[in-house]
């Protein structure tokens, strides 16, 4: 792009209002009038106001009639000296909104073997131009496109385009930019280029999975495509790629189960994978050095070339990533995408702000973007063709690639209409999708009424969150390494233990919780962020024994899966995954981010443990309760001495083999605590050593002896 080269600047920040700015080096910044042209039209400004700024005089200027976006405009001084009238801040208000909503679901490229037809929303733009590449690579084509209703350019092309690379050249503010469509479903490797391919080709369809009925009948287990794989004892030859994570019958060093069949076997619901849409900072045609987790947003409908055997072709990506869902699928797992709807890469590279400068982004009341997101942008998400893009976007994952859930990144930076037309969409589409976010409040300018965030939660009734609430009662602040939560013996957490474990619905004393009912608490100890639970432990009981901390551990990790609500486990957490005490691994190595499966083999009876108590939670409903209702009249805390949590669970459904109760004894402490039963006869179901869906034994009537560090698990008929 050449700069345009300006004495005075004018700007249009509100339909009939403009912004001029004189240097003070240009004629000491003097004017005593302006006017206004365009062709042979030639209208006098109203000065209102002029307001001495650094280095420059600003004139507000009321221009008499609404100027016709598409068009170039000229405001001319006193002098005869003119520069062009450009879009400033009118395109962030609801008058532009209101004015370019288009409601069209044909916005990209409509492929076609007799034609190929573009669309590209560029309302502000004077001239837009298709350029296409030949599939060698040799040689380009050049077609303008015509502009219609609501901003929307369109250019029918009447050849076989299928393999051809695209992009569009884009006059805004006398600028020429080129851009990626934002709508772009293929691309060249990096994403430099959109390419026209046939989704026809490709179509697949989606297995027929178990039923899922209910939010809290989920159990998701996080992972990242790479990680997962790349590991040299993971049994997987096609490491750090899509079609890794699907490998059939892979084996460890120790002939058991990895990749896919292992999780199979583990009995998770719900796979969630890290961002697989286009990202930057791993190089595709690289040697596979870098490394990113993938909150690098390029393009949003186009799965990352990173994974995918061959990044050239522009087909490949999309083969096997449907492949890699299906996959998943044909294993009973359903498929969770990571999506970062939040933010871009790079805001003055995105396509966004090259098509439709100053739209998709938040800026503040000096005009400055944003940045709640903390990485130097926040997508404007309330703004209607926005919403419409997230909305496409998820529409577009789930028919044609049958993801079954999302998990939105920095949720609390979106705005909660969006959220619910999100999930609107997704619910008519396939009513058991799974949607969750971060619902942190982040300081974005967006009112604090409106953003998708843990306080607002009554507003985005059925959108599962990260509860931090539960997250620092059990294990202490993610923030503060040597924190210690209840699971690790803080008894100070034990109030806040047994609201978290009751879905933080609110119960006895708490008359409400943090959320109202238990779909939307997201309970977890571990995830991608920050440190692993098995690194916070060797920080904070630096000085205590290997199987107190792996004690610990397992009543961290026990607790999630126990607890009403939504469990959500890290991938390797059931086996003390470590990241070698790194915090932040976004762009670590593998050496660090990788899974260890040998750790699986060192660690088998707790991942044996934790199994069963998946097993378990799996076969008594009374463990997924699905309202806040029934939590309270089935959760019954039983008055025993800090720092124990005992509770009853009564069977709000009649249960196959007869069992009416469960009795939960949780006891953090290093001590050996006595606890009366209840009346009744109960078998043990879990216990310090073992944990089946099966009962394993009778207990004796009257005192119980809970072993240090231990869950007990019982049932009765």
């Amino acid at each position: 792009m050449i700069p345009v080269e300006r004495k005075f600047s004018a700007y249009l920040d509100e339909m009939q209002s403009a912004a001029i700015i004189m240097p003070l080096s240009y004629e000491g910044g003097i004017s005593t009038s302006f006017f206004i042209k365009n062709g042979e039209l030639e209208e006098a400004l109203e000065i209102k106001e002029r307001i001495e700024i650094e280095q420059a005089i600003k004139y507000l200027c009321i221009i008499p009639f609404q100027p016709q976006f598409g068009q170039t405009y000229w405001v001319v001084d006193e002098r005869g000296e003119q520069t062009d009238l450009q879009i400033g801040s009118v395109i962030r208000t609801p008058q532009f909104d209101q004015m370019f909503y288009y409601d069209g679901n044909d916005l990209g490229v409509r492929y076609g073997k007799e034609q190929s037809v573009f669309k590209l929303w560029a309302p502000t733009a004077t001239q837009v131009i298709l350029k296409l590449g030949k599939p060698d690579g040799i040689g380009s084509e050049l077609a303008e496109l015509s502009r219609g209703e609501k901003g929307v350019w369109h250019v029918a092309v009447p050849k076989d385009l299928e393999c051809w690379s695209y992009s569009f050249l884009v006059r805004v503010n006398l600028n020429w930019q080129e851009a990626v469509d934002p709508y772009a479903v293929a691309s060249t490797a990096n994403g430099l280029l959109g390419v026209v391919v046939d989704l026809e080709k490709v179509k697949k369809t989606k297995p027929q999975l178990p039923p899922f009925k209910h939010a809290v009948d989920a159990i998701i287990y996080e992972a990242h495509i790479r990680d997962f794989s790349i590991h040299e004892n993971s049994g997987i030859s096609q490491k750090g790629k899509y079609l890794g994570l699907i490998e059939q019958d892979t084996v460890g060093t120790d002939g058991k189960p990895t990749g896919i069949s292992y999780l199979s076997y583990l009995g998770i619901t719900h796979l969630e994978l890290l961002p697989f849409h286009d990202f930057a900072g791993v190089d595709e045609l690289g040697n596979s050095l870098e490394y990113n987790w993938g909150y690098n947003p390029l393009h949003f409908n186009v799965p990352d070339g990173s994974y995918s055997s061959d990044p050239c072709d522009p087909y490949a990506r999309i083969r096997e990533l449907k492949a890699m869902i299906t996959g998943i699928q044909k294993m009973g797992i359903r498929v969770v995408m990571d999506v970062v709807y939040n933010h871009v890469y790079t805001r003055e590279e995105s396509s966004f702000e090259k098509i439709v400068p100053g739209y998709y982004f938040r800026h503040d009341a000096n005009g400055l973007p944003s940045n709640g997101t903390g990485v130097g942008n926040d997508i404007a998400s309330e703004r209607l063709m926005v919403r419409k893009f997230i909305v496409d976007s998820v529409r577009f994952w789930m028919t044609e690639y049958h993801v079954d859930g999302f998990r939105f990144d920095l949720m609390g930076i979106l705005d909660i209409e969006t959220m619910n037309e999100v999930q609107k969409e997704a619910s008519t589409i396939a009513p058991d999708t799974l949607i969750i976010g971060e619902g942190w409040d982040l300081n974005t300018p967006l009112a604090y009424e409106r953003k998708a965030i843990i306080r607002n939660q009554m507003k985005i009734p059925s959108i599962g969150q990260f509860n931090d609430w539960f997250r620092d009662s059990i294990k202490g602040s993610a923030f503060n390494l040597y924190d210690k939560g209840y699971a690790f013996g803080n008894e100070h957490y034990m109030e806040a233990a047994k609201q978290v474990l009751a879905g933080s619905v609110g119960l006895e004393r708490r008359e409400s919780g943090l959320f109202n009912q238990p779909n939307q608490t997201v309970n977890y100890v571990e995830c991608h962020d920050n440190h692993t639970l098995w690194d916070k432990l060797l920080a904070c009981l630096k000085d205590s024994s290997d199987q107190l901390r792996m004690d610990y551990h397992r009543m961290a990790t026990s607790l999630v899966v126990i607890a009403q609500g939504i469990p959500f486990l890290h991938c390797g957490q059931e086996f003390f995954r470590t990241k070698d005490g790194v915090g932040n691994s976004y762009k670590s190595p593998d050496a660090i981010n990788q899974v260890d499966w040998a750790r699986k083999i060192e660690y088998e009876r707790n991942v044996e443990y934790i199994k069963g108590l998946i097993d378990i939670r799996k076969r008594f409903q009374c463990f997924r309760l699905r309202s806040a209702d029934e939590i309270r009249h089935s959760l019954k805390i039983l008055p025993e001495p800090s720092p124990m949590i005992a509770y009853t669970l009564n069977m709000v459904m009649k249960d196959p083999e007869g069992w009416t109760q469960l009795l939960v004894m949780v006891n953090p402490s290093q001590a050996k605590q006595n606890l009366m039963l209840p009346d009744g006869e109960w078998f043990i179901f879990a216990d310090k050593e073992a944990a089946t869906a099966s009962q394993r034994g009778i207990v004796p009537k009257g005192q119980f002896s809970l072993e240090p560090v231990s869950i007990n698990i019982l049932a009765k008929k």
